[in-house]
């Protein structure tokens, strides 16, 4: 109980701007992996979860960059809130399409692929979630 109230109390969920810069950071990190393996692994992820080597290759480049503008907007100690509410609108967006490219078969993925794509799209929404509650705390 005495973790849990200090959490809430004086840790990190009490303080918007370290939620949300934490919360940028994690965005940042994992989306940067996640264009790095795009990039990397190109060929591989072909077979894997059948995206072709070159749209993986674009949305790697596209992730990098975008991780890239995140870590930047995560770097002041109350990070502006309009670069803010952006972030959080394009990882809705990506959430969305991401679901909707599955659904409507943009790519040829296979099931791995699907099912991999839906997966982003949920730790895409959950980062947006916690950007929003950071924001919402900055006020």
């Amino acid at each position: 109980m005495t973790a849990i109230r200090s959490i809430t109390e004086g840790g990190l969920f009490s303080d918007g701007n370290r939620l949300l810069r934490l919360a940028l950071r994690l965005d940042a990190a994992v989306t940067g992996a996640n264009g790095l393996a795009y990039l990397a692994l190109a060929g591989p992820l072909d077979d894997l979860l059948g995206l072709e080597a070159g749209p993986g290759r674009l949305i790697g480049a596209f992730l990098l960059v975008y991780a890239a503008a995140v870590w930047v907007i995560s770097m002041p100690a109350r990070p502006h809130r309009h670069a803010v509410s952006a972030v959080v609108e394009a990882n809705a967006l990506w959430a969305v399409l991401s679901v909707v490219t599955v659904a409507l078969s943009w790519f040829s993925l296979n099931t791995a692929g699907a099912v991999w794509t839906v997966l982003q799209a949920i730790v895409v929404a959950g980062f947006g979630a916690l950007q929003y509650a950071g924001l919402r705390r900055t006020r």
